[in-house]
């Protein structure tokens, strides 16, 4: 598991919220994609790409850690493998429902591998898997999912138009 660097990742934020007046006042979270430094890297290099504007995450994780599901309007600062912070993403769409419950349009949107939905199940199912153990429950196709679509604000060179 990465650790993200949270300083850095306020500074960032404080240097958007300076150049867009009445962005709301929020402590965005800052975190990595996946579960490693390599995952980490290889999925923000889909968000700099500009395949992946959506990603998944289980609603349990989120209760462990006790942390508030996204919420539309929300920020995050998205980090690179090293914890570094890279990109501010603004949510724009969320959806719970079973991981059963993905499609095609979803997946091709999560930007990753081939855009498919069979390679979307091959990513998740591997991901997931671990999640859980980390988790100590059971993984099935059925657990709780927050679907996440998003977009990049800052830094301007990497926002979306």
């Amino acid at each position: 598991m990465v650790t993200a660097d949270v300083n850095a990742g306020r500074a960032m934020w404080a240097e958007y919220r300076e150049s867009r007046p009445g962005v709301a006042d929020e402590e965005p979270v800052v975190e990595c994609f996946g579960d490693s430094a390599e995952l980490a890297d290889e999925l923000l290099g889909f968000v700099l790409g500009g395949t992946k504007r959506a990603t998944t995450a289980l609603v349990a994780a989120f209760a462990d850690e006790s942390d508030p599901l996204p919420r539309i309007g929300s920020h995050w600062v998205a980090c690179n493998g090293s914890g570094e912070p890279r990109v501010i993403l603004r949510t724009i769409e969320l959806r719970i429902g079973p991981l059963s419950s993905v499609d095609e349009q979803f997946a091709w949107e999560e930007g990753e591998y081939e855009r498919t939905l069979e390679s979307w199940w091959n990513g998740h199912r591997a991901f997931f898997g671990r999640s859980c153990e980390e988790l100590g429950i059971g993984y099935s196709d059925e657990l709780e999912a927050i679907f996440e679509r998003f977009e990049v604000v800052w830094p301007p060179q990497h926002a979306d138009s």
